[in-house]
């Protein structure tokens, strides 16, 4: 049967490369209206976990919630998307380093007036300061993750960095830790410590 997953496999194998039928009649067959372009899997599963945490489910929506496997994609993805192509709403995050990247993708498939918002270093960074580092070393050690970090932390070049950045850090040394903390993190916010950029992303759904 047919749903957003397989729409999602659809339009990333058409980026790489492949024919483009499969996307055109899934979006079609399961009134696709918007893409939320996301750089990484992390990003994806914090952005679908607020939607949830808010009763929204952003596939029977339209809204498809994709992860273009790095910012460098992002033109590629706009211009089978977007204007160009499928003519869906662009939206998504961008790191505030890639903001350039993203604003000449976008104006290159003629998408320059979708609206992405930005992350001032990326969405982990807003969401351990959005919880605090106390509070995160709690969700940490509930993931059975506290040996790992104080391992972690023990490298000499962790020496110098601020608790925040070593967290950030930290988040990223296993396969599948971002993923799984884009969601911890996400649901242990309080509703009005959400971070803007997805506060204004999800309001703009």
């Amino acid at each position: 049967m047919a749903d957003m997953g397989s729409f999602r496999e659809a339009v990333t194998a058409w980026a790489a490369g492949g024919p483009g039928d499969t996307a055109r009649e899934l979006a079609a067959r399961l009134s696709v209206r918007t893409a939320v372009l996301l750089e990484g899997p992390s990003d994806a599963a914090a952005v679908s976990a607020l939607a949830a945490s808010r009763g929204r489910n952003l596939a029977a929506e339209g809204v498809c919630v994709l992860s273009m496997g790095g910012a460098m994609s992002v033109g590629r993805f706009a211009r089978l998307l977007g204007p160009p192509g499928l003519g869906l709403r662009l939206t998504g995050l961008c790191d505030e380093a890639e903001r350039p990247y993203y604003a000449r993708g976008l104006a290159r498939a003629s998408a320059a007036r979708q609206e992405f918002f930005v992350c001032s270093a990326d969405l982990e960074d807003e969401l351990i300061r959005a919880l605090g580092v106390t509070r995160v070393a709690e969700l940490v050690r509930a993931e059975g993750d506290l040996r790992a970090l104080h391992t972690f932390l023990r490298q000499p070049a962790q020496r110098g960095r601020t608790s925040q950045q070593q967290l950030r850090r930290f988040l990223g040394t296993k396969k599948g830790r971002k993923i799984r903390y884009g969601r911890v993190l996400v649901e242990a916010l309080a509703p009005d410590r959400v971070p803007a950029p997805l506060v204004n992303l999800l309001a703009g759904l």
